[in-house]
């Protein structure tokens, strides 16, 4: 309904209310004048009627007959009729022979007398047809004076029915008619409740201090069961009038929430119909329960000022922006309905409530936009932090998050449940090393699509922090990989792609996977056993024991469960593990180690070590012997602490060089430096280490030995002599000799953030104290293991127990707008203002 057409019903209506105050010809012929006789004989069971008995007129009642007369049309719509009754002289019955008698007015019901009013009570229409209602309909308005009488009636209604109460300063005004009206239309439908005690209004927790004005609270005792608790009241905010009234219950009668599956330019509601405002809150599949707690939070608190109706992306082609998750329809027409991004709730609320709210979001929304593309297009270099920058860069690019289940606080522990493994991103969706990580993650979805029991998931630790907290999550973005629901392995790797897929490829396979036959233990080492992994590229492990071997095998074990997801290992300790051992020329314990699927198989000897010892060997052992550094591996070679001897090259080494260079590595004790290369067209930060290192770009290949963990001192291979085995020993020994000057010396300074690091977590804790938080470990949780640190200090991937804690429901659920997209552009500015937080 437009505007328009609903201010002219407004207008109409209140011309029939002044038209009803109004004596007109046909309420004159309304009222009857009758003998005595002819009124009693007149009566009819079950009807009502309304007698002024008057022997003759005074000047003094004729201002009471005029409002007589013009209230018998009024009445006459309620089935109450209106006589004056002239008593003959000689009369001196009982209501035409008392002298007060005619300073009254009789209410019958049929022939029995039910009330009887005095005149000057009944002092207009408003008062009379008042009065005459409340008597009627007695029994169906019930009157009361205390909190206790208020209180009886509401617990006996709970479950059963609703409750209209209302406030009067005094009976017989035009807010007490209308009231009596509302109740002889709803009777049947609500029980309604009068007082005129000022203090009862305020002991129901009205907060308006003003009790000489009406006020109506429509209480919902129906949904109500707790005896204990008061029914949820929603108060009429506008004056008491019967269209007010009337239009207050329709909106109170409409569903709390409307589920709506079609385009919301075709939705009409009560609500419209009304003039009132809807609000859409925009949902999907994953986020349902959340999102219809949201709608029924803001529909309470905007009960009789606008609807709410819950809008699913999933069955409605919308053509909006992904991140907008509120959508606005107002009642004019020709008006188009508004797509917003807001953060909370009470923005919706405030939104409604103040209708300049829209035009000031859209300008800021406007504003920002044109302000962030300027800074983009001229102001990149400002970022104090890259990860932010690149994220800031990016933020209008839709991620594909169709492959990845998105999980809450109720679908968590089910879809741990659903599947083998499940592998959860815990991420909040403002922060910009999760958003980062959460790209690598979509590329990782892809990469697995149609990969059977493995279910990639999301939780959004800024939504549902809840949830965070009970699995142990302390830092943002944590990966953990849960096997049916029990044993959790959290991911320490680096966050890109591949890194990524090969913890998860890694983790399908037990670790270590025991072998029962020779055939299989041979497969394995080709990389044929088991199926899952015989696409994925990786060097094979696999520890051979006799039955005398068994605290090296618990040793074995025990690091396999430390090293699950970064390595494949196997075990075979048949009685034919002897056998095995010997055709690789190592006796038992043994690590037979595999590259390049089979082709080289390097038998290893295992003392009594320890699995902390284990770890260090297995993690030294599965490294390539002389492998190219990237940005990605470069901190699995870093942990160790050991001297670099890099050959930097401006695209692939030579064979010759890269021959020598493997001799060199093989040749090399144990952990005495690492030999690697680097490909500056592949890795073109190379180019800024050289600069660091030299005060000039040198020729390539420059072969460089540099120690970052002892010194910072920066040789470099004499350019005149070829790179050769023979050569590079000669030049080592004079490094140790102290014959050789260093290039450069590189500056002490720790490698820092560029700004401290902080808990994303407690940060959400401080703006919800009244959340506490009680952990308590979860049954059946495997022991956290701590893996040895490694000479560099790492740590492995270590099993998490998981962890539930029991949190308060205090509060109003749906506080946050959890739908329809991630909050990309919920948090930006706090990204934007790193520096300041």
């Amino acid at each position: 309904m437009s505007a328009q057409k609903d201010r002219w019903v407004f207008s109409f209506s209140f011309l029939l209310f002044c038209a009803s105050s109004i004596p007109t010809r046909g309420s004159m012929r309304l009222l009857q004048e009758l003998s005595p006789q002819e009124y009693f004989s007149s009566l009819q069971a079950g009807r009502a009627s309304l007698a002024y008995f008057s022997h003759n007129v005074s000047p003094g009642a004729q201002p009471f007959l005029e409002q007589i007369e013009d209230s018998a049309e009024a009445l006459q719509d309620y089935g109450v009729s209106v006589v004056k009754v002239n008593c003959p002289k000689e009369d001196v019955s009982r209501y035409c022979g008392k002298e007060n008698a005619v300073r009254k007015a009789y209410l019958f019901r049929g022939n029995m007398l039910i009330r009887e009013f005095p005149t000057d009570a009944l002092f207009d229409v408003n008062s009379i047809v008042a009065n005459v209602l409340f008597a009627l309909l007695f029994n169906e308005v019930k009157y009361v004076e205390t909190l206790a009488d208020l209180q009886n009636i509401e617990n006996a209604l709970k479950g059963r029915s609703n409750m209209v109460f209302a406030y009067v300063p005094a009976t017989g005004t035009a807010e007490h008619r209308a009231v009596m009206e509302a109740a002889f239309a709803y009777g049947t439908v609500h029980q309604f409740v009068l007082t005129t005690e000022a203090t009862l209004l305020k002991d129901t927790g009205n907060d308006e201090s003003d009790v000489s004005s009406a006020r109506l609270l429509f209480c919902h005792c129906q949904q109500a069961t707790d005896l204990a608790e008061p029914c949820r009241r929603t108060a009429m905010g506008q004056t008491l009038t019967m269209l007010n009234i009337h239009r207050h219950l329709k909106l109170m009668g409409a569903p709390l929430v409307t589920e709506v599956a079609e385009d919301p330019e075709k939705v009409s509601t009560v609500h419209l119909q009304l003039g009132l405002p809807l609000v859409f809150i925009l949902s999907q599949k994953e986020t349902y329960e959340a999102d219809r707690r949201t709608a029924e939070f803001v529909a309470w608190q905007l009960l009789g000022k606008a609807g709410v109706a819950l809008l699913s992306r999933d069955l409605v082609d919308l053509n909006i922006l992904l991140r907008s998750n509120v959508a606005l329809k107002t009642p004019d027409e020709g008006v188009p309905i508004k797509y917003l991004v807001l953060e909370d709730t009470d923005e919706v609320i405030t939104l409604v409530e103040n209708k300049n709210k829209i035009e000031q979001i859209q300008e800021d929304e406007e504003e920002d936009e044109e302000d962030e593309d300027e800074k983009e297009n001229n102001n990149q270099d400002i970022q104090d932090d890259q990860v932010v920058e690149a994220v800031s860069r990016d933020k209008k690019r839709e991620l594909p998050l169709e492959q990845i289940l998105v999980l809450t606080e109720e679908t968590f522990h089910s879809a741990l449940l659903e599947t083998a493994r499940t592998v959860v991103l815990f991420y909040a969706s403002w922060e910009a090393v999760s958003l980062a990580v959460l790209q690598s993650y979509t590329e990782v979805a892809d990469h697995l699509k149609g990969t059977r029991g493995v279910l990639l998931s999301r939780v959004n630790c800024w939504d549902w922090p809840g949830v965070c907290t009970k699995e142990n999550v302390t830092q943002l973005p944590t990966i953990k990989i849960y096997e049916k629901g029990e044993r959790s392995v959290m991911y320490n790797g680096m966050w890109g792609t591949e890194e990524l897929t090969s913890f998860i490829m890694l983790s399908r396979v037990s670790c270590p996977l025991k072998l029962a036959t020779i055939d299989e233990a041979e497969g394995y080492l080709r990389g044929e056993f088991p199926s899952e992994l015989s696409s994925h590229r990786h060097t094979s492990l696999l520890g051979v024991f006799s039955t005398a071997t068994s605290e090296a095998r618990e040793a074995f074990e025990e690091a396999g469960n430390i090293l699950s997801g970064h390595v494949t290992m196997g075990m075979y300790f048949e009685d034919d593990a002897l056998a095995l051992s010997r055709k690789y020329a190592v006796s038992p314990p043994a690590l037979l180690l595999a590259r390049s699927g089979g082709r080289s198989v390097e038998g290893i000897a295992l003392s009594k070590q320890s699995a902390q010892d284990m770890v260090r060997m297995i993690r030294y052992e599965s490294l390539d012997i002389f492998p190219e550094i990237t940005v990605q591996n470069l901190p699995r070679y870093l942990q160790f602490r050991k001297p670099f001897l890099i050959l930097f090259s401006d695209g692939d080494i030579s064979r010759m060089e890269s021959k020598e260079m493997l001799k060199l590595a093989k040749g090399r004790p144990q952990q005495a430096f690492v030999a690697c290369w680097l490909n500056l067209k592949k890795t073109p930060v190379g180019r800024g280490v050289l600069k660091a290192y030299f005060a000039t770009m040198p020729s390539l290949p420059v072969l460089v030995w540099v120690n970052l963990h002892a010194g910072g001192q920066v040789f470099k291979f004499p350019s005149e002599q070829s790179i050769t085995e023979m050569n590079i020993l000669s030049w080592l020994e004079k490094l140790k000799a102290g014959l050789e000057i260093p290039s450069s010396t590189l500056s002490e300074e720790d490698w820092k953030p560029p700004l401290p690091a902080y808990d994303f977590l407690q940060m959400m804790e401080t703006a919800m104290p009244e959340l506490p938080l009680h952990t308590s470990h979860r049954r059946g949780d495997t022991p956290e293991r701590h893996p040895p640190e490694s000479p560099g200090g790492d740590t492995a991937v270590r099993e998490e127990p998981a962890q539930e804690t029991k949190a308060e429901k205090v509060g109003s659920p749906g506080r946050d707008l959890r739908g329809t997209a991630p909050r990309l552009a919920a948090r930006e500015k706090q990204g934007k203002r790193h520096s300041k937080l």
